[in-house]
């Protein structure tokens, strides 16, 4: 960490770190507002495509297999390759993804492109993206800052994906103008592609001392293995947890039980989004308070207990008022949990870290959406909802047991 906040520091490293960082800030923005938008729109076109929810479940189940397959594979080389030709690349795919959504309308194909592709029903940072992102942040900043910048980092992310989440509501104003939904759909994935190729554009245009710094690097874990696998499985009972209650799941939910409109849907995911996004800032205030690990736990219990009683709720008022309390405390973890894990492993591991607690996270949270799907074709619509809470819940208890011990260099 000395040598990379050394070097930054020499003529010419620190502007092309800052200039780096304000390009993936912004392709980070660009993308997540595209997820925003997508995963509240894809139940609806495969509803509209003459999908039920089980099948919905399972192209968010390969999607997200899909998602952690790539990760894995960049993992093992994306410590020798060079990040920002890989991140150009995987904006690429989501260009693509796009477009193959746009033209597609069989269940087929849908799976197939669900696997291959970007899509991202979490509307979250799951995405082959972010272990290549992590890595490249975590050597601009110092230790000291690392946590604020991941709060930034989070907080652009999430203010843009509630701008997209209000950006759904746009298949309906299109239908006032004699367009047809179906349409209206397939122009909102168009949409999606271009901000993939936007996104691109702004990764191009990162500092070229991106590949220097792959070079000096390894894929393998070495003198932080344990902690590493230790974290990885944790994460994966939160992922597991999490892939009952995914944004696209949620908002079948919401359509289903409460016949919600897509306006009113739109609404809901903005202000969740706005919730969830200032909260970042919040996050990293606290864990210079408590601690990143106390932070992630003692935000997170509240946050599932809401998702419980939400999933009970009487009506729909109740259901959303607690769903929007969820949405504010239920992502202070993120940017905890990202500078926690680049804070307990070496600078040469922080790839490999950023891949194999990511991996893990995706595979597990690929086996509930088509659980969940299979519990609300069955009629059961509650319980997906309950089982994540209850999950969520243990998972936040066993994490804060295993590494009550074990301090970032900030907080020793």
């Amino acid at each position: 960490m000395q040598t990379t906040n050394a070097q930054s520091r020499q003529p010419g490293r620190s502007s092309d770190a800052a200039s780096t960082v304000r390009y993936i800030y912004a392709a980070r923005a660009l993308r997540d507002f595209g997820d925003g938008f997508i995963a509240i729109l894809l139940p609806v076109y495969l509803t509209a495509i003459g999908l039920g929810p089980l099948e919905v479940g399972v192209v968010a189940t390969l999607a997200l297999l899909g998602s952690a397959l790539m990760t894995l594979g960049i993992g093992l080389v994306g410590g020798a390759w060079d990040r920002r030709k890989l991140l150009m690349a995987a904006s690429v795919l989501m260009a693509a993804t796009g477009a193959a959504f746009a033209v597609s309308s069989t269940y087929g194909a849908i799976l197939l492109i669900a696997f291959l592709g970007t899509i991202n029903p979490s509307a979250g940072s799951v995405s082959i993206f972010v272990p290549l992102e992590h890595a490249t942040l975590s050597g601009a900043v110092a230790d000291v800052d690392r946590t604020s910048m991941f709060a930034r980092y989070s907080l652009i992310g999430a203010l843009a994906a509630a701008l997209g989440s209000f950006g759904a509501a746009t298949p309906e104003l299109l239908a006032t103008f004699g367009i047809s939904q179906t349409t209206a759909l397939r122009i909102m994935f168009v949409a999606y592609a271009a901000l993939g190729v936007a996104g691109g554009v702004l990764y191009a245009r990162t500092s070229p001392s991106i590949k220097a710094l792959a070079e000096r690097t390894t894929a393998a874990l070495g003198p932080s293995r344990s902690i590493v696998y230790k974290m990885a499985a944790l994460f994966s009972i939160d992922a597991f947890a999490g892939g009952f209650a995914v944004q696209s799941l949620i908002a079948l939910w919401l359509f289903t039980r409460f016949d919600l409109s897509l306006y009113a849907a739109g609404l809901f995911f903005f202000w969740s989004g706005v919730l969830a996004a200032f909260s970042f800032p919040v996050a990293a205030w606290l864990s210079r308070r408590i601690g990143l690990v106390n932070t992630m736990v003692f935000t997170h219990i509240p946050s599932s207990v809401c998702l419980v009683l939400a999933a009970i709720a009487p009506n729909v008022e109740t259901a959303l008022a607690l769903l929007l309390i969820r949405a504010a405390l239920s992502q202070m973890d993120v940017p905890t949990r990202s500078s926690y894990v680049m804070a307990v492993v070496t600078p040469a591991e922080r790839p490999a870290a950023a891949s194999v607690t990511s991996v893990p996270r995706s595979l597990a949270a690929a086996a509930s959406p088509a659980i969940a799907g299979a519990l609300f074709a069955s009629g059961l619509l509650a319980w997906p909802l309950i089982i994540c809470g209850v999950l969520k819940i243990l998972y936040d208890v066993a994490l804060l047991w295993t590494f009550r011990h074990v301090k970032p260099p900030e907080e020793r």
